[in-house]
């Protein structure tokens, strides 16, 4: 059985999943959607699909599953949208940057029976997934505490801060499920603290760019969270996972997997520097995830309410740092799916 896919936005993370459709065995793009005609023309081009409107998509009777790509102000519409058609969904995260906005769309997921996915791509990095098998086959006994560091190598242009959301939506976000899917247990307590240490205009646009946060879980079980928009050195991510017999860790990866030495002493390639590059594989295997999931009628790995409790997270940490305060969450009265 092939699925067969629409990608909806030919921009960058657009052409990521395109690509990673036709790297998936059992899944076909068959058509683009998007109002930059050059950028619709390049990708259909590429992999010789079709170009149409989000109208014809939705009514497309070729068209099995989305993947939507556009800006976050439409995702939570049109999840609805292609819900309602009968047809799945894979979106980029977040669903929408208001968490009321997201539990709506989620009450339309529910009753059309509707399949989503959102698109957390980090849980299938092969080497967090690694140390996640090892956290579920028992090789560090129970979790206590978990140490996640994500830094950029740089900022992003000032006009996307603007319309981000603010660094715990936008960059944290990941780390927030990242953290719920380590630690094993619903966060309870959130504290955050957050600074502007980076740039100047960053404080000027209302958002942070560095930052700190404890999760913990009613059995105690503890979450810390670094970011930083500034790591001289190259893209930052590493995880480390302390357990009740051990410790479970993934380090950096580097553009090469080399080492010199020399009287200075010893010298490590230069770690990647860019999301792009660093997650080609998690993104992936995030669509083949998505793929087989549809093929084989299971679970999604990660659901829209996975994109719920990530977005209520950051907004507790948002209201933690600008208050001084830990906030306690209240479990969410909808049902995680």
């Amino acid at each position: 059985m092939t699925t067969r896919f629409a990608v909806l936005g030919a921009g960058r993370i657009g052409q990521v999943h395109a690509r990673a459709i036709a790297q998936v065995d059992g899944a076909a793009l068959v058509a683009i959607a998007d109002p930059i005609s050059a950028a619709a023309e390049a990708m259909a081009t590429k992999y010789g699909c079709d170009i149409r409107s989000i109208d014809a998509i939705e009514a497309a009777d070729d068209v099995d599953a989305v993947v939507i790509c556009t800006p976050t102000d439409t995702h939570a519409d049109l999840i609805e949208r292609f819900c309602r058609a009968g047809k799945a969904v894979f979106c980029e995260k977040p669903v929408d940057l208001d968490t009321a906005r997201v539990r709506a769309c989620l009450q339309v997921v529910k009753e059309t029976g509707g399949r989503v996915m959102v698109g957390f791509n980090r849980r299938f990095d092969p080497d967090f997934a690694a140390l996640k098998a090892a956290i579920d086959a028992g090789r560090i006994g129970k979790v206590e505490m978990v140490t996640l560091i994500s830094r950029d190598p740089g900022a992003p242009p000032y006009d996307y801060i603007t319309s981000s959301g603010g660094i715990f939506r936008d960059m944290t976000i990941h780390d927030f499920d990242m953290a719920r899917w380590l630690l094993g247990e619903e966060v309870e307590t959130v504290m955050a603290q957050a600074s502007v240490l980076t740039d100047p205009k960053i404080g000027a646009l209302g958002d942070f760019d560095s930052a700190n946060v404890i999760l913990r879980t009613a059995s105690g079980r503890q979450a810390i969270i670094t970011n930083s928009r500034r790591a001289t050195y190259g893209y930052d991510q590493r995880i480390e996972v302390l357990g009740e017999t051990g410790m479970v860790s993934a380090r950096n990866q580097h553009a090469a997997n080399i080492q010199f030495a020399d009287a200075q002493g010893f010298h490590d390639a230069p770690l990647l520097n860019f999301f792009m590059t660093r997650y080609t594989a998690a993104y992936a295997a995030e669509i083949a995830a998505f793929a087989a999931a549809l093929r084989d009628g299971s679970a999604m790995p990660i659901t829209a309410g996975d994109g719920l409790r990530a977005l209520e997270l950051a907004d507790a940490a948002l209201q933690s740092a600008q208050s001084g305060q830990a906030v306690r969450l209240v479990a969410s009265a909808q049902k995680v799916a």
